[in-house]
């Protein structure tokens, strides 16, 4: 990471928080969190070229739940940029019995190489509903001019999750996400993920594509990758 860079992801860390990065941090006021994983993956593509990365959150909620908002970081390796810092913020309302998330949140990715789109706006919008041990989550993203190259873009996804046991969660997902000016793609993910205390997330996952990694990069290759977080 440049030296530049380290004060910054320091000062985000200890005052950051994402809605597309939180992990359901409950209760009024502010919550934090800071992780690493083996691998960043979004929409199940790598933004640290494979590499382990690490990321810092912090979130304000409403005391009725309802209201969040905040920003946060984490390291990637795309077009110069070693970090992408996030501004978001978002409403969580139940209709019919079912959770919706509905949140805005505007990404930069600092020190780009020059010429290149370093910030985006993303538009998100999760329906979930739980019965029993299972969990069912229906995603759509959208944002009108990505990072990059990229223009408009759109990723829907299909998620399950079933708890094996209070401490232990099976998951999985597969999505489509169909880009103006870049890779349209097929995404899935199958994992498990333990509560190692009631403030560490343990994550084991397997990600990966129907695009060629051999035509369009490592990125889109398949890859086991392990995530800790640690939530205070």
């Amino acid at each position: 990471m440049r030296p530049a860079l380290i004060a910054l992801v320091a000062l985000t860390a200890s005052v950051a928080a994402s809605p597309a990065l939180a992990q359901s941090l409950s209760g009024g006021g502010w919550d934090y969190g800071i992780g690493a994983g083996t691998d960043n993956r979004s929409k199940q593509v790598s933004k640290s070229d494979t590499n382990p990365f690490v990321w810092g959150l912090a979130e304000w909620t409403s005391g009725d739940g309802y209201f969040y908002g905040g920003s946060g970081f984490e390291t990637i390796d795309s077009a110069g940029s070693d970090v992408e810092v996030e501004l978001g913020f978002g409403i969580r309302p139940q209709v019919a019995g079912f959770d919706l998330d509905l949140n805005a949140t505007y990404k930069w990715r600092l020190d780009s190489n020059p010429g290149t789109d370093d910030s985006a706006l993303e538009l998100t919008a999760d329906v979930s509903r739980a019965i029993g041990p299972a969990t069912g989550k229906l995603r759509l993203q959208h944002s009108p001019d990505g990072t990059g190259a990229t223009e408009a873009w759109t990723w829907v996804e299909a998620r399950a999750s079933w708890d094996l046991t209070l401490d232990t969660a099976l998951s999985a997902g597969i999505g489509r996400r169909e880009q103006h000016l870049s890779v349209d793609y097929t995404g899935w993910d199958v994992g498990v993920t333990w509560k190692l205390t009631p403030a560490v997330d343990l994550d084991l996952r397997y990600h990966d594509t129907d695009a060629d990694p051999t035509l369009f990069g490592d990125q889109y290759g398949s890859a086991l990758v392990a995530n800790v977080g640690f939530y205070f």
